[in-house]
């Protein structure tokens, strides 16, 4: 259920941002918002007390958010209270921001390697990816796991190129475990 509430919203949000040519400062705002939102708990245990009305979570999140959020996104999110999805905020906020990076052809990668990448590896491996993917940009993380011994895991969504020597031995083991019951 949270899926569909964080993708009819999270559409909404898109078709609008998109209408009013404000994709980008949106992008940057609900960024922003989600920090907020995850920085502070007692602001979500406000929003999503039962015992405190609509109005007065509106008038609160006005007064916090009025001239910081374009006035667009601050009527989207006192909509979101009304409409009393304000739990939702979080998965909302992630639909928008998966949406917009995918027609901003934006990858999300994550590369584990046996020992830390040099700037200079790094820069290798964003543009092998970018060459070989659809990305015009990406956004890398980098991660270190010993274990490996050599090689790379490079994972962009749900696809993973596993090259580490990890791997190759294990399929090696298992390659050599066949022969045996064979």
């Amino acid at each position: 259920m949270a899926k569909l509430v964080s993708k009819v919203y999270g559409d909404a949000l898109f078709e609008e941002a998109m209408e009013k040519n404000v994709l980008s400062q949106w992008y940057e705002e609900i960024g922003a918002l989600r920090t907020i939102f995850l920085e502070n708990p007692d602001l979500a245990q406000f929003l999503n007390h039962p015992q405190i009305i609509k109005e007065e979570k509106k008038k609160v999140v006005e007064a916090i958010f009025s001239g910081k959020l374009s006035d667009g996104l601050l009527g989207f999110l006192v909509t979101v209270i009304e409409k009393g999805r304000q739990n939702d905020m979080i998965p909302i906020c992630d639909y928008f921001t998966d949406r917009v990076k995918a027609y901003k052809k934006i990858g999300v990668v994550k590369v584990t390697s046996a020992l830390p990448l040099s700037e200079d590896q790094k820069k290798r491996v964003e543009e092998r990816l970018l060459e070989t993917t659809g990305f015009v940009s990406l956004e890398t993380e980098y991660a270190v796991d010993e274990s490996l011994l050599g090689g790379l895991v490079i994972r962009i969504g749900d696809r993973v190129v596993d090259s580490s020597i990890k791997t190759r031995l294990e399929e090696i083991r298992r390659d050599l475990m066949k022969l045996q019951l064979a």
